[in-house]
């Protein structure tokens, strides 16, 4: 299976996934990282496993669907992707993309789907009084956060967490589970809805 990573962020779960594959428990293959500007954190990690790097900045008043069909020809140029693996990536996909890459484009959220979704997940589970939080693995569709779930797992809300230190505990899940999951896949234990064909 070769896969790619979409990233805006600094790389936490990007890192964990490269250390996997370097001590050989991920046999996936990364073909690069696309991102969207050039002092993303994210980068330096893929330097420094001495993957292609890509950057498609998105340009002033660009509109997104423009922005999406940019991004689509970078990962295209890449190589026979079969998964796009969204590790912090900060912007909303459109639905031309997300019907292009159909069941194949893999995210993980700080939270226990289909509870807070969107961008304030930790927030709002601390703010509801939760007792339990987690991680989903799940795949990206037409909605926000609603795509079929591959893997949750659970950790406990503490009476003193802080958005910190619950994001901490996340974070740990999201490290140990996102190249697990890759690998689940790899393996064909875990079948992804368009996992027999190729995007087009």
């Amino acid at each position: 299976m070769n896969f790619i990573v979409l990233s805006s962020s600094r790389g936490t779960t990007f890192q964990a996934v490269l250390d996997r594959m370097a001590d050989g428990s991920l046999t996936a293959k990364c073909l690069g990282l696309v991102t969207d500007r050039d002092d993303r954190g994210c980068i330096e990690k893929a330097k420094n496993a001495g993957l292609p790097i890509t950057i498609v900045e998105r340009e002033h008043g660009q509109q997104r669907e423009e922005y999406n069909k940019k991004l689509d020809k970078a990962i295209r140029k890449l190589g026979k992707v079969d998964v796009i693996c969204a590790l912090g990536w900060m912007f909303i996909l459109t639905h031309w993309f997300v019907q292009k890459w159909e069941g194949r484009i893999v995210n993980v959220h700080p939270a226990l789907l289909p509870k807070h979704p969107g961008a304030h997940g930790i927030e709002e589970t601390l703010a509801a009084g939760d007792t339990e939080s987690g991680m989903t693995i799940h795949i990206i569709d037409e909605g926000v956060d609603t795509g079929p779930i591959l893997v949750q797992k659970t950790c406990a809300v503490k009476e003193d967490d802080t958005e910190d230190s619950l994001k901490d505990r996340i974070q740990a899940l999201e490290k140990e589970w996102y190249p697990k999951t890759l690998q689940m896949i790899e393996l064909g234990e875990i079948v992804l809805p368009a996992s027999t064909t190729s995007a087009s």
